[in-house]
């Protein structure tokens, strides 16, 4: 499978090599120009082949992890105001304090960002492509067509409970780092030691239920609504999807993307709050649901939107890039973009 993996990733930079000089020229003239005008292109890689699903792994992580990484000096000062909201007036100040502080970074965390979103991004996407393959094939064409919002709900949820168990360790250090002045830890390993002897293996999982909380319905909102959303720009705009060109499926993909992430950032944002202050506050003597009922009543139901405003940009934007990069590898590998078909 490797081997045929590696193989479909290189065939179409193989293809473009082609075209340029002409074919390989080793075949006869009239020949070799009849066959291969006469023979159909088979495409890079086939849905739905362990392949396909291989190659939408790799799209997901190469698509979530740089993307999270590149937003840390915002999700740094977004997860210390939802921790503390008298902390830093704005955005603004609060890297201007943060630049300002010895020992303090405003990429802190972003190792943890880079592993645990590398991780996730991989089992969301590939699971998410596989779920949507069976659960289609279990209740048949007619009600897959029909009921697709159904389809693909169910399919990102399943997709992303999963997904949460591999990036539950590393948001827990990634948190527990950046909500702490000054930092909790001095690297990924320094936290992931710190951690596991103060609370052994389970507490790198203690934030493992609200995570599941932010990220299960944002997952569901990302790839039902951007599958809708891509669908209805095609509409919009009269022509289906293949009459573009790749450029401008691209650009739909971002688009869809961007408008899903800004439903993703409302529906999640109080579950993600909760998430920061679990992570920092949670004492080891109390259960989940004890720490949540706690946390709650100090900061009420409006504490539950700090950060929002900063989250909306930054989620509308990381979703955005995440689906244009997820797309582009596909079609650099010879696969469709998704939705829209």
């Amino acid at each position: 499978m490797a081997g045929n993996l590696a193989d479909s990733i290189t065939q179409p930079i193989n293809d473009q090599l082609k075209k340029i000089t002409g074919g390989s020229g080793s075949s006869s003239g009239s020949s070799s120009g009849s066959s291969s005008s006469s023979a159909p292109k088979k495409p890079s890689i086939i849905e739905f082949t362990p392949e396909y699903y291989a190659a939408c792994t790799i799209g997901g992580m190469v698509a979530c992890g740089p993307t999270h990484s590149a937003v840390t000096p915002l999700d740094l000062v977004k997860c210390r105001r939802q921790v503390d909201g008298h902390l830093y007036k704005s955005n603004m100040q609060g890297w201007k304090t943060i630049l300002r502080t010895q020992g303090d970074s405003i990429f802190t965390g972003i190792g943890a960002t880079f592993i645990g979103y590398s991780f996730q991004g991989a089992g969301k996407y590939g699971f998410y492509e596989f779920f949507k393959k069976t659960y289609s094939d279990l209740v048949g064409p007619k009600i897959a067509h029909d009921y697709k919002t159904g389809v693909f709900l169910a399919a990102s949820a399943s997709a992303e409970f999963l997904a949460d168990i591999a990036l539950c360790p590393w948001e827990t250090i990634k948190v527990k780092t950046q909500t702490t002045i000054p930092p909790y830890a001095n690297s990924v390993w320094d936290g992931w030691q710190k951690i596991v002897s103060k609370e052994g293996f389970g507490g790198l999982y203690k934030g493992l239920v609200p995570l599941w909380c932010r990220q299960i319905p944002y997952t569901m909102v990302k790839f039902a609504s951007f599958e809708n959303i891509v669908e209805r720009i095609y509409i919009f705009l009269g022509k289906p999807k293949q009459s573009y060109s790749t450029l401008e499926q691209t650009g739909v993909s971002f688009l869809g993307g961007y408008i899903a992430g800004i439903f993703c950032a409302v529906v999640s944002h109080p579950a993600d709050v909760m998430v920061s202050k679990i992570n920092s506050d949670k004492k080891a003597s109390e259960s989940t649901g004890q720490a949540l009922s706690r946390i709650y009543k100090q900061i009420g139901f409006a504490g539950l939107w700090n950060g929002l405003p900063v989250r909306i940009v930054m989620i509308g934007t990381l979703t955005g890039f995440q689906w244009l990069i997820y797309d582009s590898f596909k079609l650099y590998v010879g696969l469709p973009t998704t939705g829209g078909h």
